[in-house]
């Protein structure tokens, strides 16, 4: 097959402003320089025409526009809005109400900035090779619809049961967002070492096989010292390549379980290096603090919260069901995305997580301190072991031989 494109949707924002630096094509016009789009009478007005859609092809390999006001993080603890540039062709299409900004380049131009923003572009050439492969077979996987999931949310609601588990194949208007909903793609502006462009080069069309499908690649920043099963984050559908297994060999020390700068300074970006303790944690909420916090987030008013009861959790230790007790009411949540959101002010670092009631002398309770392990869902490749693994002079097979058991590297382009 021929290498493909890959359409990135990048934000949504009633108007956009973007600086086009090359000449670009839209509608047989050559248009260059800064440009506006906003939302007219229910549709996108740009340079006094209305359409639904705007397309800006690039004449050049090399041309590149800057967008302005580019959210990251959404709804994480790190969010915030950066200017970035980005390679390829821009289309500016009308969505829900919204003027939406979607990049689409080669798969291999995506790939150099994705490993670029999901971590160092200068970390171990082992490792990014690793992050690569992985990244291309997730991507393939979401363009050729394998990916498990379905809808955004999916789940059940009874009157005792609340479920949700949230994927990434929704997307209607492209193929896969920028932001940490799928993976980090913030522009050639995060391209800043020779490494990451040499990762992809040297492993070019290649894929993580099982079965003779590509795998759909989950990864995480840091599994706790186990990862976890896709099913217990995700549809019911189990995926042999996304298994718990130690984030160890032979029993020894986990490789995510390190405190290590220089390391860690190959997977966490400048505003991921806020984030501190994360192979261990800590949080802790009054009654009152949590019970106000979970109704804000869920919508539910549970009066005030007496007890969390863990139902289901999976091999990791993460959370899977949790009961939430009130004076008013229980309610059952899962899975493990939508306890953390119902949690936290953002997300939870994880849902592998230990509950320690503190009660005064009456024996009522008064605080919640969740003890727990990891950041993020922990399924698949965990991206400080993976780091240490190459640090440790692991190969980029071997890397993704521990995370994804009985999968296969193969060159389908």
């Amino acid at each position: 097959m021929d290498e493909p494109l890959i359409s990135v949707g990048i934000l949504h924002a009633p108007s956009v402003r973007f600086t086009l630096h090359s000449d670009y094509l839209s509608d047989g016009d050559v248009v260059t320089g800064e440009q506006e789009v906003v939302i007219h009478g229910g549709k996108l007005l740009w340079n006094g025409r209305e359409s639904d859609c705007f397309v800006f092809d690039a004449k050049d390999e090399d041309a590149s526009f800057t967008l302005s006001d580019v959210t990251i993080g959404i709804d994480f603890h790190w969010e915030r809005k950066e200017m970035q540039t980005f390679k390829g062709a821009l289309r500016v299409i009308m969505d829900d109400d919204a003027v939406c900004v979607v990049n689409v380049l080669p798969l291999e131009e995506y790939l150099k900035s994705v490993i670029s923003s999901e971590m160092s572009s200068t970390a171990s050439l082992e490792f990014l090779k690793s992050h690569a492969i992985i990244s291309r077979s997730w991507a393939l996987a979401q363009v050729r619809g394998v990916a498990g999931g379905g809808e955004t949310s999916n789940g059940v609601d009874t009157s005792d049961l609340h479920v949700r588990w949230y994927d990434h194949d929704a997307h209607s208007k492209f193929n896969v967002c920028a932001d940490d909903h799928c993976q980090r793609y913030q522009g050639i502006t995060r391209i800043k070492g020779d490494n990451a462009v040499e990762a992809v080069r040297a492993t070019r069309g290649m894929v993580l096989m099982y079965d003779g499908e590509i795998c759909d690649a989950r990864f995480s920043k840091c599994c706790g010292g186990v990862m976890e099963e896709f099913q217990n984050c995700w549809e019911d559908k189990p995926k042999a390549y996304l298994r718990a297994v130690p984030d160890s060999v032979g029993g020894g020390k986990a490789f995510c379980d390190t405190t290590d700068k220089r390391i860690l300074s190959q997977v966490l970006n400048g505003y991921d290096q806020e984030t501190v303790n994360f192979f261990r944690w800590r949080q802790e909420y009054g009654v009152k603090e949590l019970s106000e916090l979970i109704k804000r987030k869920s919508g539910v008013d549970f009066g005030d919260v007496v007890d969390l009861v863990p139902v289901k959790c999976g091999p990791s230790g993460r959370l899977v069901l949790l009961k939430i007790v009130g004076t008013k009411r229980m309610l059952t949540v899962g899975k493990e995305l939508e306890i953390r959101k119902w949690l936290s002010d953002t997300h939870l670092y994880s849902s592998a997580f230990d509950v320690e009631k503190v009660v005064d002398d009456k024996g009522e309770v008064t605080r919640f301190v969740l003890n727990g392990r990891g950041w993020g869902h922990g399924v698949g490749l965990c991206q400080i072991g993976a780091a240490v693994m190459g640090d440790k002079g692991y190969g980029y097979d071997e890397i993704l031989a521990h995370y994804y058991p009985g999968s296969k590297i193969e060159r389908i382009y």
